[in-house]
């Protein structure tokens, strides 16, 4: 921890030096150009002593005023919306440094994918795994995988969404499995291998009669063929008014946990020759919010009408911060240490439509806001310790990492009293 905070502290430092050097070359200059003054050179000699002096007064105030205690903080910013209590907004803190993190080692939890896996890939600093989240005016209960597999007990808990959906599954079996002492009954329920192609999978914790499942759903409404007579750029439609046909699948379920907006892109859709349509008509000049707002709607009339409420809790997690340099992806750096100046996006688009559209569900969802607290997790993606080092990746997370966080908040709920 002191490593940490240290190393922080410095490279912090690092932006005063330049400051001190401008002061000195100044006083150096008054000092050459009234060198033949006596008066002069005794001001100058007292200039440049009281500008040392201040800057080690500046560095040591900085020091206390930046780490007040043993914890390393990286504020977030205030969340705009999606508080979940009156008396305390999870979503709204900082990061402080925790040696008892990880939670679980990766290589030894067989549905941890490889690719994620960023020290088993070679990565070789570890500070990024010794990161917890601190909400401002409260405190997360600390993750009790006895209590979480206690209240789990006959249940079935299902993910869907995207590739970010499927990490936030991984994590969490992998922290349920820490509590098992025969691994052997914690198994793929179909015998599935955990890959990007496969659209479900279910791992079954036999001696707590439990499923936790993964439904690869990335527009939670129906991709569709091209209609008949379409121009020849139209490759695939999606149907924004109609839900994805396996959405009768998620109904049974005890806890539901949807997300979706990394493939509502132009790169994604328009340029692989997917355009939207509604009403049986494709609309070729909607944009892609308007399309995804569409879809959202269809999410909520859907959930109203289908899913029991006495029986499922339900909830949607907000976009997650990516953080390509330039804007391209291509150049992704991933950083040692999280960023004070956070990188990614405080807020989404995405996000904001999605917080739009949960305020707006007459049944309960309890929206995960996890947009903030990633923003200035620049060492926490996979970068280049993938199971394809060749192509960096600066959307996804490491396991353990962050995703382990927005299960503790998941916990933290279902838990409540």
């Amino acid at each position: 921890m002191s490593a940490v905070i240290n190393r922080l502290y410095w490279d912090f430092c690092g932006y005063l030096r330049p400051m001190l050097k401008r002061v000195l070359k100044f006083s150096k200059m008054l000092a050459g150009n009234y060198s033949k003054s006596s008066m002069f050179q005794s001001v100058t000699a007292i200039f440049m002593f009281g500008s040392i002096l201040c800057f080690i007064v500046v560095m040591g105030s900085s020091y206390f005023y930046m780490f007040p205690s043993s914890e390393t903080v990286v504020d977030a910013s205030r969340s705009r919306d999606g508080n979940i209590s009156k008396e305390c907004n999870v979503f709204d803190g900082k990061w402080v440094v925790d040696d008892s993190y990880p939670l679980y080692n990766a290589s030894d939890c067989p549905f941890a994918e490889h690719g994620f896996d960023c020290v088993g890939n070679g990565r070789r600093d570890r500070d990024y795994l010794k990161w917890r989240w601190k909400p401002k005016n409260c405190e997360i209960p600390r993750f009790d995988v006895g209590a979480a597999l206690k209240y789990l007990r006959g249940k079935r808990v299902v993910f869907v969404g995207d590739s970010l959906s499927r990490t936030q599954w991984e994590s969490m079996v992998c922290m349920l499995m820490s509590g098992v002492e025969d691994k052997r009954f914690v198994y793929e329920a179909n015998g599935n291998e955990i890959t990007k192609q496969i659209r479900h999978l279910s791992v079954r914790f036999e001696t707590f009669a439990l499923t936790v499942e993964f439904y690869r759903s990335v527009f939670l409404v129906q991709p569709g063929a091209a209609p008949k007579h379409s121009p020849r750029r139209v490759k695939a439609v999606l149907k924004l008014d109609q839900m994805d046909d396996i959405s009768s699948e998620w109904i049974d379920s005890d806890i539901l946990i949807f997300n979706s907006g990394h493939w509502w892109t132009r790169t994604k859709l328009f340029e692989l020759g997917w355009y939207f349509q509604n009403g049986g008509r494709t609309k070729f000049g909607m944009p892609i919010s308007n399309g995804f707002k569409i879809a959202l709607a269809t999410w909520k009339s859907w959930v109203e009408k289908a899913v029991n409420p006495n029986k499922t809790r339900v909830f949607f997690r907000t976009f997650e911060s990516s953080h390509w340099s330039s804007g391209s992806r291509q150049n992704c750096k991933v950083t040692r240490l999280p960023t004070f100046k956070a990188k990614g996006k405080l807020r989404s688009s995405v996000s904001d439509a999605i917080i739009n559209a949960m305020n707006n569900v007459s049944v309960p969802v309890k929206l995960l806001h996890v947009t903030q607290m990633g923003a200035s997790r620049s060492d926490a993606h996979v970068g280049s310790w993938s199971d394809s080092p060749s192509v960096p990746d600066c959307s996804h997370w490491c396991l353990p990492g962050l995703p382990d966080v927005w299960n503790e908040l998941l916990f933290s709920f279902l838990l409540s009293k």
